[in-house]
């Protein structure tokens, strides 16, 4: 067993639930949200509802903004005080400036072994990434181990979710090919998914029920026989939707792993209220 103490650290997008957070030594350095005249610290200064009630009477939308490198400096060294090694899982550097700001803080911190892994998602696509790094060093495994339990989870883990308008997506420039669905975009629930760590369009549905039941489907598809190990429901802004489609992946595919997050503020502002999303990763 290693006898190195490493921790593990990731970003507010994440947002992983209380329950699954329990026990695991994880630190989060928050991103930002720019609103009007406020810098607001994701999870922080603003909370998700919070950051709703605020959006619908806002006549201005937020945009976001990542650790400077100084932040990332400043955050490993206060990390590195209680531990040998860090093991940063962070925000898709396709749609994030995130990692580009933790690799140049590096260059300042010469004593402290820290490494950083791009989980080529976000919200619990990343956070599922980030629990099988940290479940590995709570076992004692050693910063490769570490490192590459996260890499597997990262090419194993799915993130499918259902927004109620492109809009969001579209001012924030976190979308690729949505050229093509744009032209009914009045029409259609679009159902999206993480490829090469970009934000895709995967397919649509003409309503919001048809659109969830083929996010269901589609992740039975990419299951290909296999048991859902563990999931987790993304609601944005609605939550009782989220439970209810708790209940619909605990009837569909007889599992009990299962948990629902709310979504942070910097992500909400990218997808807006209304998303709902499914995270989960398959047995082997």
């Amino acid at each position: 067993m290693n006898t190195q103490k490493i921790i593990v650290v990731t970003d507010s997008s994440a947002y992983i639930p209380d329950e699954l957070m329990s026990g695991m030594d994880i630190h989060v350095i928050p991103l930002s949200l720019i609103w009007d005249e406020d810098r607001l610290l994701d999870g922080i200064d603003i909370q998700p509802q919070a950051f709703y009630d605020r959006l619908r009477t806002s006549k201005s939308l937020p945009t976001s903004s990542q650790p400077s490198a100084k932040e990332f400096e400043n955050f490993f060294l206060e990390c590195g005080k209680d531990c040998d090694a860090i093991v940063a899982v962070l925000v898709s550097t396709k749609i994030s400036g995130t990692i580009a700001c933790a690799e140049a803080a590096l260059n300042e911190i010469h004593d402290l072994p820290i490494r950083i892994v791009d989980s080529h998602s976000s919200s619990m696509g990343l956070g599922f990434v980030v629990l099988a790094a940290a479940r590995a060093a709570a076992a004692g495994k050693s910063i490769e181990e570490v490192v590459l339990a996260a890499e597997r989870m990262r090419d194993n883990v799915h993130l499918l979710f259902v927004v109620d308008t492109l809009e969001y997506l579209h001012r924030g420039g976190r979308i690729g090919g949505a050229k093509r669905l744009f032209g009914t975009v009045l029409q259609i629930k679009p159902i999206l998914h993480f490829e090469d760590g970009l934000i895709q369009p995967h397919s649509q549905a003409r309503t919001r029920k048809k659109a969830l039941e083929q996010m269901l489907a589609t992740a039975e598809e990419r299951l290909s026989g296999r048991a859902m190990v563990e999931a987790c429901v993304v609601n944005i802004d609605c939550r009782s939707d989220g439970e209810a489609l708790v209940e619909m992946v605990k009837d569909r595919f007889q599992l009990e792993n299962i948990y629902l997050s709310d979504c942070s503020p910097v992500v909400g502002t990218h997808v807006g209220p209304g998303g709902l999303g499914l995270a989960y990763y398959p047995g082997k």
